[in-house]
């Protein structure tokens, strides 16, 4: 659906990463792996969860292909559970347009508590969002919230305040806006640290 190369977030994840020594990451939603595969080709261990197996064999396929099996595991998992991880035992989380999937608030604060509660002191969660400045805000079926439907999917708008209401546990460093796709889709990139 987006293509084989990586994303614009993961190259900028990327060198955060490397700045801060992080070597292991948790990627959330990892869909057909372009960011996964992105990351062992640079030398970071990824566990990618993602909710799809066939989307996971897609991925466990490319890894052998490119001799990056040592490097990426993969987990089935719905983000909506508890996470399978241990406290404080995870360095960074990476997700790519995955809180912009038909989560409700409530679901997202979930999450983001869980992601809170696995990640080590100074841990770094790095989340991407299409926001209300997006063309398809506002504009399809309307699903609650800020959730709307078109063409089949359902997409979660995020405003900066309901990112700023996803803080806790957390200090932000940076919301960045960026456009991905030829729509194009008009996203957040949000980099938080747990405190």
């Amino acid at each position: 659906m987006f293509g084989l190369e990586p994303s614009l977030p993961a190259k900028k994840s990327l060198e955060l990463f490397k700045e801060s020594k992080i070597s292991k990451i948790v990627e959330l939603g990892a869909g057909l792996g372009r960011d996964t595969i992105f990351f062992a080709k640079n030398s970071i261990h990824v566990t990618a969860v993602d909710y799809s197996s066939s989307g996971l064999k897609v991925i466990n396929d490319k890894a052998q292909k490119q001799s990056l099996s040592n490097l990426i595991s993969t987990k089935l998992f719905d983000v909506r559970k508890k996470l399978p991880f241990e406290d404080n035992s995870i360095e960074a989380c990476f997700s790519h347009m995955l809180y912009c999937m038909a989560l409700t608030t409530e679901e997202l604060k979930y999450l983001n508590n869980e992601i809170c509660r696995v990640l080590k002191p100074n841990g770094i969660n790095i989340y991407t969002v299409r926001h209300t400045k997006d063309g398809d805000y506002k504009n399809g079926i309307h699903r609650g919230e800020d959730l709307y439907e078109n063409d089949g999917f359902i997409v979660h708008f995020f405003s900066k305040d309901k990112i700023n209401s996803l803080l806790e546990g957390y200090q932000n460093i940076k919301i960045e806006d960026f456009e991905e796709g030829s729509f194009p889709r008009k996203l957040y990139m949000v980099v938080n640290k747990k405190k």
